[in-house]
């Protein structure tokens, strides 16, 4: 895979960047982490290089001055919303990211429940369960006229309303296991209170993207735009920037609206505000550790129609208008690309077309193309899985690595005891096929010991895969994009 970010010297300037920001505070400061802060999934796609870690590894040359508080909306407990990239709640995310950080020596003490109303009974119930494991929780209200009417939020009637967060240390890290968590009021709430106690404290921002300087047309930037089409999200060119410097910078609409009540707070905790512009608060080094630019705008073309196609999937799976995909479409035209621009989308089409059933086509790290299709024994997904093993392992196509009579007893037991319509092995049925069968065949061991190889490989598929597909495909880490088509049309769809 061709590289396009220099790792190494994004942590040597982003660490040294935040302790000078931390040396100009000269107080507590809180630091509102965007985007995913231990697996930047994201980021690793778009800048090649970028480990899904990086955020994490910075901070650990500094950890023994770091807190941690994990924010949480909670209308997204009780909507039970979901990290797609992993398949779990953001309730099971945020203790995931708990047991992540103390694994790596980070204090994690505090979680803050924000917006949260008497009725979300889902999130009262998680409180609870937090309080039990021995959690610090505050509770935080949603606060009428936040961000447009400051006189209102910025007074006991507002900030005031909500539960003071008790931290020890002098860097403050606050995180979410996504957007729209209320990161940003979280540490805006707590400068209101440290400024009742008479406590020096300030803030800043670590937001990835969009990146601030690098032109607003940017496939890199174009990409976080899509990333965050549900949200409406929208870059734009920072206005106070602009006025204030001369200079263009790039930032996202919610940071330019919430920028002014920003200011008000900051100037009655200091008498003036410190930042003249929401680039100013940011302390992001992304763009100055950029190493292959084209490999980049790539990467972020291939991301915004991967965006596209699960937005498709999703609006089918759940009966959704086109809200998001039509605003993803609108930012493909932008970075000049149609759906058909992903290598793999072509060849399974293909396949299908001449198969009249489900295909499949993966992209390999190499550039080869192979492609699955549908069969009385396997599934496309399967079939392609087993083409694409034997091509990395470099085992002749004629060569069969699961005899039909070896197949034929799971099909049995799937249809005949375990209530199974369908008698195709899915991938986790394969693979299990696969390591029994590798300890007496050596071209099966041969292919298995090839799995580790998929990491990052690209796939398309005709049809909406199901959840085992859906899964073993997250866990091997390759990227996955589906038509969004049903195989069978049905009203009722198990989850």
């Amino acid at each position: 895979m061709a590289i396009g970010f220099d790792s190494a010297k994004y942590i040597e300037l982003q660490s040294r960047h935040i302790a000078e920001r931390q040396e100009e505070i000269g107080g507590k400061l809180y630091l509102e982490m965007g985007g995913k802060l231990f697996d930047d999934n994201h980021a690793s796609r778009v800048l090649p290089g970028f480990t899904p870690d990086n955020k994490i590894s910075m901070l650990e040359r500094i950890k023994d001055e770091v807190e941690i508080i994990i924010v949480l909306n909670s209308k997204d407990i009780q909507r039970q919303k979901m990290r797609e990239d992993l398949g779990i709640t953001y309730e099971e995310d945020v203790l995931r990211l708990v047991e992540v950080f103390r694994d790596r020596g980070f204090l994690v003490e505090n979680i803050v429940l924000t917006q949260l109303s008497d009725d979300n009974t889902q999130a009262k119930a998680f409180r609870s369960r937090l309080l039990r494991l021995g959690f610090k929780v505050s509770r935080h209200r949603t606060i009428k006229g936040y961000p447009t009417n400051p006189d209102v939020v910025v007074s006991k009637d507002g900030f005031g309303k909500n539960e003071y967060i008790e931290t020890t240390r002098d860097l403050v890290v606050v995180t979410a296991p996504g957007p729209g968590s209320g990161k940003l009021a979280t540490c805006l709430s707590q400068l209101y209170h440290d400024h009742q106690r008479g406590l020096q404290s300030g803030y800043a921002k670590f937001e990835t993207f969009p990146v601030w300087n690098l032109p607003l047309d940017h496939p890199v930037n174009l990409a976080y735009e899509s990333a965050t089409a549900d949200l409406d999200d929208v870059n734009m060119i920072d206005p106070y920037h602009l006025s204030a410097y001369g200079k263009q910078t790039i930032n996202y609409n919610r940071d330019v609206e919430v920028f002014p009540l920003l200011s008000r707070l900051l100037e009655e905790i200091l008498g003036e505000s410190p930042y003249k512009s929401p680039t100013d608060m940011g302390v992001n080094m992304v763009g100055f550790c950029i190493s292959d630019d084209e490999v980049c705008r790539e990467a972020s073309k291939q991301e915004t129609i991967r965006r596209y196609y699960k937005a498709l999937v999703n609006e089918t799976r759940n009966d959704l208008e086109p809200i998001e995909s039509d605003r993803i479409a609108i930012v493909m035209g932008k970075v000049g690309v149609s759906r058909t621009d992903r290598p793999v989308v072509e060849p399974a089409l293909k396949v299908e077309k001449k198969t009249k059933n489900p295909a499949a086509a993966i992209e390999l790290a190499d550039g080869t193309i192979v492609t699955g299709k549908t069969s009385e024994l396997l599934g496309a997904c399967s079939a392609m899985l087993l083409n694409a093993l034997k091509v990395l392992a470099g085992i002749d196509d004629s060569v069969t690595l699961l005899a039909p009579s070896s197949i034929k007893p799971i099909q049995d037991l799937k249809t005949k005891h375990l209530g199974s319509e369908n008698p195709r092995l899915h991938t986790d049925e394969v693979l299990i096929a696969l390591s029994v069968s590798a300890a007496t065949n050596d071209d099966a061991r041969r292919a298995l010991a090839e799995l580790k190889n998929l990491r990052e490989c690209e796939v398309h598929t005709t049809t909406i895969l199901g959840s085992v597909d859906e899964g073993i495909f997250r866990n091997l880490g390759v990227r996955v994009t589906s038509e969004p088509v049903y195989q069978i049309k049905r009203l009722y769809r198990k989850k």
